[in-house]
């Protein structure tokens, strides 16, 4: 599927629904719609973007997802039954996350609080570090297992998985995945990566 860049940007500003169901444990977390999640309804779709093949390779996920052309009830369910929702820290798309203000981000992370309550996962993994750190307030915060819960859940920041960020491989983006993944109990510390074990199905 292609689009042009008029009718991509005809679904700036629209919202995407969070992909969030009734037995949650890792939450992650973008920081908004990209105009080619907005047009296809489906979170990170953009081709090239690398969060689905990172949970592949990670073991949290035991066959490959698509979602460039939109997501298939099949693959919607697969990530509810692994117990893998997707929402943003701010739902409103556009062509770059830069675009928001701080005000927004600020926002999304009392929206954030509002979902977890919610939903109740056990784990919510942060896919952005500077725009955790602008949401919550922190100047300075380490990658990985935060000290503070959010909301009774563990809370990870971890990298986004667009291709604009550089300094990550979806291998190495599939090992942070998956040690938040292991903490949700939806991967095993014993399985292999790239396999899927009996726990969290």
């Amino acid at each position: 599927m292609g689009f042009t860049r008029a009718h991509l940007e005809s679904f700036r500003d629209a919202e995407v629904p969070d992909l969030i169901g009734p037995d949650c444990r890792l939450l992650f977390v973008g920081i908004n719609p990209g105009l080619w999640t907005a047009a296809t309804g489906a979170h990170f779709a953009r081709p090239g973007n690398r969060f689905y093949p990172a949970l592949l390779r990670a073991g949290i996920i035991e066959r490959p997802v698509d979602p460039s052309a939109g997501m298939s009830d099949a693959d919607h369910d697969l990530l509810i039954e692994r117990g893998v929702g997707i929402t943003n820290l701010v739902p409103r798309a556009t062509a770059r996350a830069d675009e928001l203000t701080p005000a927004e981000l600020r926002a999304g992370g009392e929206r954030l609080r509002a979902v977890v309550r919610r939903a109740r996962p056990r784990v919510v993994a942060v896919a952005g570090i500077t725009a955790y750190r602008t949401a919550f307030g922190h100047k300075t915060v380490p990658a990985g297992r935060q000290e503070a819960d959010l909301e009774g859940a563990q809370l990870w920041v971890v990298p986004n998985p667009s291709g604009l960020n550089a300094h990550e491989t979806a291998a190495s983006l599939a090992e942070k995945y998956r040690s938040a993944a292991v903490a949700a109990g939806v991967v095993r510390e014993t399985d292999s990566p790239g396999t899927v074990g009996d726990k969290g199905r």
